[in-house]
């Protein structure tokens, strides 16, 4: 009986990483390719980010990838001074959730953008970056 090999590239994502092995793996090929993707449902054409392998509208597994660009407008962000385990070292650093219209997207403010600049309804544009550590992830810049 062969082997089977787990497909790991998840590790590769986030400050930590919380699992694996997903049906949604190839979002790590992207990010390694300076894309940001999401999923939306072939059936119905809802939008997911973080991208899902199935739709909890239509109940289908039929999706495809798309690639979130352009600028969405910040709706809320969040200094954080205090964070949970595995996320310590980073401190300071802000939360935002951004809407892109038929999706949004949370994850973090980049570094470069200060926060007394941030008002919420301003355009902010997602940019795959690398965390302090190496690994792959996302942040919000001023677009």
């Amino acid at each position: 009986m062969a082997k089977k090999e787990i497909d790991a590239r998840f590790n590769k994502f986030g400050t930590v990483s919380f699992t694996d092995v997903t049906r949604v793996n190839d979002f790590i090929d992207y990010l390694e390719q300076g894309k940001l993707m999401g999923a939306r449902c072939k059936t119905c054409g809802v939008k997911f980010f973080p991208p899902r392998a199935d739709c909890y509208h239509s109940l289908d597994s039929d999706m495809e990838w798309f690639e979130v660009t352009g600028a969405g407008k910040l709706v809320s962000y969040s200094a954080l001074k205090y964070a949970p385990s595995g996320f310590k070292a980073d401190l300071p650093y802000t939360i935002a959730l951004v809407d892109f219209g038929d999706f949004k997207v949370f994850g973090r403010i980049d570094g470069s953008v200060p926060s007394d600049a941030l008002k919420v309804d301003m355009n902010m544009k997602a940019v795959v970056t690398e965390t302090k550590n190496g690994q792959l992830t996302y942040t919000f810049q001023k677009a």
